[in-house]
């Protein structure tokens, strides 16, 4: 894949080199074929933020207009419960059983990894990321412009990324320096700002919108995996930074919750700037937007999720395996292609964007993925939605936990093969708080048979199995 990749774009070079600069509104015509993509993915957003999905106390009218103009999916998974392995089940297509980034720590994506970046690239899109990567740090194979991406801006590194008010952000590999001053700054950029004079979110939305301009021709795939509303963790009970806190600021609620709800806003502000640009450009009718986020809502930076019912009827929140770890919003908007006003219950998760965009590409399938296309529920077509046999999940923290839904039920285990199995009936119990491994016996052998046919070994020692470890030393 990486020589196609290679020779792709190569073969796109030459075509532009020798291409008029005056483009035919016919070339266009057939250049849009292939749709624009915007995927737009918070950091740490709940389930229930956002107005569309119950939340009454924050204001989200933009995201609130686009789900009613386009799809609101209700049963729509991460693909993990912290950032750097749900990134690497977008990026590849693979669930936590057989994807390369388990855990958080710092470990790059190998240059063999394919990435749906690189496959959307290969079929002549322009691609740009625009936030928080996770995936590989300068110098090392993992960066973005490694893998797939012609440009990036942001944060290559998540532990940079908590830090709202940077002394400097990344273009590519290079350090773009701003004014913001950092005392006792760590060796990845993090910290807390004594000047905070440039707000990260506000640069990179800024030059999301700039790529959307010069790619206006299309096709286009811009990925904004921004960094709110993540607290900055190295701020304490400071760590929800925000310019202002806006309509909150005299709201009896405390600083902390100020803090969220005001990052919230600032999404739904910067979201509606993107649809308003398409709308600018005549692009609203050839481009897909996807909003989501990459795992439950946090209680970090002095934040109580509970305060604001950030998931909703959910139990749990990041870092747990219950639904409000890893159920997350999802809203496609696509005017003429994704019906208007719907909710879907399909059972979906982050992997399934890389079939689905890779159709939409033109690109064809991939072998060996997790992955499902999700255009035919996309159309308004779910008759001929193709249904995942389960979905399959990892926590490579503190004992380490698994999870599996498959269908109605949903199964977790702690720690991974070897703890308890507790098993819920999602339709009549989507609290999660009904074990009922002791009265279905079948159901739940049958969730851990699923649970043990979904899980491959790392091949990296860090995210071993402690009998996967003493296998290979012995």
């Amino acid at each position: 894949m990486r020589g196609r990749v290679a020779s792709g774009k190569a073969a796109l070079f030459l075509l532009c080199a020798t291409a008029s600069c005056a483009l035919l509104s016919e070339e266009r015509r057939e250049a849009r074929k292939q749709p624009n993509i915007v995927l737009v993915v918070a950091d740490d957003l709940g389930w229930g933020d956002l107005g569309c999905y119950g939340q009454e106390k924050i204001s989200t009218p933009a995201l609130d207009q686009m789900a009613a103009e386009g799809m609101r999916f209700t049963d729509f998974y991460a693909g993990c419960t912290v950032c750097a392995p749900s990134r690497s089940v977008l990026m590849t297509g693979k669930h936590m059983g057989h994807t390369y980034i388990r855990g958080n720590g710092g470990k790059p994506l190998p240059d063999e990894e394919v990435t749906v970046a690189e496959v959307l690239q290969e079929a002549g899109y322009a691609t740009g990321g625009f936030g928080k990567w996770g995936l590989g740090l300068a110098g090392s194979e993992g960066v973005p412009t490694k893998q797939g991406f012609d440009e990036f801006f942001g944060f290559l590194s998540q532990v940079h990324a908590h830090n709202h008010y940077p002394t400097f952000l990344l273009d590519g590999e290079e350090r773009v320096e701003l004014s913001n001053v950092v005392p006792n700054e760590g060796r990845h950029g993090q910290g807390k700002a004594s000047e905070k004079n440039e707000y990260a979110t506000d640069l990179i939305f800024e030059r999301a919108r700039a790529f959307i301009r010069e790619q206006a021709d299309g096709p286009f795939f811009c990925f904004l995996p921004i960094t709110v509303p993540h607290a900055n963790n190295e701020a304490g009970k400071e760590g929800m930074e925000v310019p202002s806190y806006g309509q909150y600021a005299d709201r009896d609620w405390g600083d902390p919750m100020k803090g969220y709800a005001a990052m919230v806003s600032n999404i739904d502000a910067e979201v509606g700037s993107i649809l308003e640009l398409l709308r600018e450009l005549g692009l609203e009718e050839d481009t897909l937007v996807l909003f989501t986020s990459d795992n439950g809502s946090h209680s970090e930076g002095g934040y109580n999720p509970n305060f604001f019912d950030s998931n909703g009827p959910l139990r749990g929140n990041k870092r747990s395996l219950h639904d409000g770890g890893i159920r997350v919003p999802l809203i496609a908007r696509w005017p003429g292609v994704v019906p208007a006003g719907v909710e879907s219950d399909h059972i979906s998760y982050f992997g399934d964007f890389f079939e689905t965009a890779a159709e939409l590409a033109g690109a064809g399938p991939s072998a060996g993925l997790d992955s499902v296309s999700m255009l035919p529920e996309l159309r308004g077509e779910p008759d001929a939605q193709r249904a995942h046999e389960n979905l399959y999940w990892q926590f490579h923290e503190w004992k380490g936990a698994e999870a599996v839904r498959f269908g109605r039920w949903k199964a977790i285990r702690n720690p991974i093969h070897s703890g308890e199995l507790r098993l819920y009936d999602l339709e009549v119990d989507i609290h999660e708080w009904k074990d009922l491994a002791a009265e279905q016996p079948e159901v739940a052998a049958r969730a851990a048979s699923l649970m043990a046919s979904s899980h491959t070994p790392s091949e990296h020692p860090m995210w071993l199995l402690k009998h996967e470890k003493e296998a290979r030393e012995g």
